[in-house]
């Protein structure tokens, strides 16, 4: 056996970027990404893979482990570009034979035996030593608190408890991303990305439902409020959500308005002292349990008017029922309501992702005080963009809550493969179950790094594009790697009997929130790199 090295690697990246280019170029003189939807969602995953890859090379460099994955994930994922133009080069505007150059590479980092050879080995991450302390921190509130009642809440579909949520307040998790001057720990650094993706990993490891997507809560409205509030408005709810005082849901996605945002019908109208807020709100996670929503309407009656025509708002509510709620105002509340508002919380069952319980909410003449309107006057019409402003960092976060569902299904298998034993041996001793692991480590691994790059130039106020690449990548890889995981298992991995399960369900919904996968490819990621590629 020939061992890849890493001078190989990334010349073989370099020709597969090559080719993604000249794909988009192709894509960009040739049609448009909406009338050749095939070619520019595999080219948009193509290019993620390969940005992957190459965000892969320094971390190769830092040792013969680190090496090795590099090769390995870099090796899969040039095959993987393979399959996608193999008898279509003409349609990817390339010529037969592309991919030629990296035959040798591929071969060697492909090889079986140089896969097993790497077998339980996952390599180090290399954190800066302040973010290691992040990472232990954050681990071991996990293993202590979320790992242990993450399977009952998933088969009963019960609430996330409130020890957790203190647990986290404790800790500072909602503070991450509140500005230093509002009570929180955010200091406009590298290091208020970097320590998110790392707490967010660590704690989707011990539940994606009940542990990593808790504390995205407050930083999407936090960061709408830092876009476009007032400074009172800021003064008021920054603090509170950085103490967990008040616990955020987002209320945007309607029933036959999900990624397409401008068409939203939920209004608001102006009354006396505020607004009334009628219409239908779907997928609005933690909607129950939440103190207040980050609720995006229409108070342009002018339907012509698009994003232009929308508005955010901070809409304070008691708390309900995970099983369905209702509530009622009474005149004089919440700063001047006339009285009647009602608004109603829908449960909406689903095959994973418990704990936050997600609801189609319905207002009906619900009361909003003037001052609870972002930005106020100034505010008016730029919900959009505030609310765009709170997710700008959401794509990059679920990346990371990707990596910790596929490091908690990696560590299962290992841990499995290990103890069982089949035809009088460990299945861990088998080549195939280690091909298996070396790829799904060299996987989580890559993601994991990739995700590093992007938050560093996130914080330089880049990486907007990678941060969506990031986001398709991982959550399809997420989907792969749950599934091994399940396999090596046998029957046991579809049985509620061991947590492989969960991770398989949980994963699925990744490439479906926080940007579908198919808008994400076709609207953000094929139309910039088409876009540029014009320019």
């Amino acid at each position: 056996m020939t061992a890849p090295d890493l001078a190989a690697a990334a010349s073989a990246i370099d020709v597969a970027h090559d080719l993604v280019q000249t794909a988009i170029a192709h894509l960009a003189a040739t049609g448009t990404v909406d009338e050749d939807q095939v070619l520019a969602y595999d080219v948009a995953h193509a290019a993620s893979a390969v940005a992957t890859g190459r965000a892969m090379l320094d971390y190769g460099q830092k040792g013969e482990v680190e090496a090795g994955l590099t090769c390995a994930f870099i090796g899969d994922a040039i095959a993987e570009l393979g399959g996608k133009v193999f008898g279509r080069e003409a349609v990817w505007g390339i010529e037969p034979g592309a991919l030629d150059a990296t035959r040798e590479f591929v071969a060697a980092a492909r090889d079986p035996e140089f896969l097993a050879s790497l077998a339980g080995q996952a390599g180090p991450r290399h954190l800066d030593q302040d973010f290691e302390m992040v990472q232990d921190t954050f681990r071991r509130f996990a293993e202590d608190k979320i790992k242990p009642v993450a399977e009952h809440i998933h088969r009963h579909n019960d609430d996330i408890p409130e020890d957790i949520i203190s647990g986290l307040a404790e800790m500072g998790g909602f503070a991450m991303s509140v500005p230093e001057e509002y009570g929180g720990f955010a200091t406009g650094t590298e290091s208020d990305y970097m320590g998110m993706v790392v707490a967010t990993e660590e704690l989707s490891r011990g539940s994606l439902g009940a542990g990593g997507s808790l504390i995205t809560r407050p930083e999407i409205l936090t960061r709408a409020l830092e876009a476009g509030g007032t400074e009172d408005q800021k003064q008021e709810w920054l603090p509170k959500l950085a103490s967990a005082e008040v616990m955020a849901a987002v209320a945007v996605t309607e029933p036959d308005y999900g990624s397409d945002v401008a068409g939203i019908k939920v209004t608001a109208t102006p009354t006396d002292g505020g607004w009334l807020v009628n219409g239908v709100k779907t997928w609005c996670t933690f909607g129950a349990r939440a103190d207040a929503l980050m609720l995006l309407a229409r108070t342009d009656p002018d339907r012509s008017s698009a994003h232009r025509g929308l508005s955010l708002f901070v809409v304070p509510k008691p708390r309900g029922d995970a099983h369905g709620f209702e509530f009622t105002q009474e005149a004089g509340a919440d700063g001047g309501a006339p009285g009647g508002g009602k608004m109603e919380g829908r449960p909406i069952d689903t095959i994973g992702y418990r704990g936050m319980h997600s609801y189609e909410i319905a207002f009906d003449s619900w009361f909003v005080a003037a001052e609870n309107q972002v930005g106020g006057e100034d505010g008016l019409g730029r919900g959009f963009y505030y609310q765009m402003a709170g997710f700008e960092n959401g794509r990059l976060q679920t990346a990371a809550r990707a990596v910790g569902v596929m490091q908690a299904a990696y560590e299962e298998a290992l841990q499995y493969a290990r103890d069982r034993v089949v035809f009088g041996e460990p299945i861990a001793d088998y080549q195939l179950t280690q091909v298996k692991l070396t790829r799904m480590a060299a996987t989580i691994q890559a993601a994991r790094q990739f995700s590093y790059a992007v938050a560093k130039l996130m914080a330089k106020g880049e990486g907007a594009m990678e941060a969506s690449m990031v986001k398709a990548y991982v959550c399809r890889a997420a989907e792969w790697v749950t599934r091994e995981a399940m396999q090596i298992h046998g029957g046991f991995g579809y049985a509620e009997e061991y947590p492989v399960s969960r991770y398989f369900v949980d994963a699925r919904v990744l490439s479906i929130f926080e940007g579908a996968d198919e808008t994400l490819a076709l609207k953000v990621i094929a139309r910039r790199l088409a876009s540029g590629a014009k320019a």
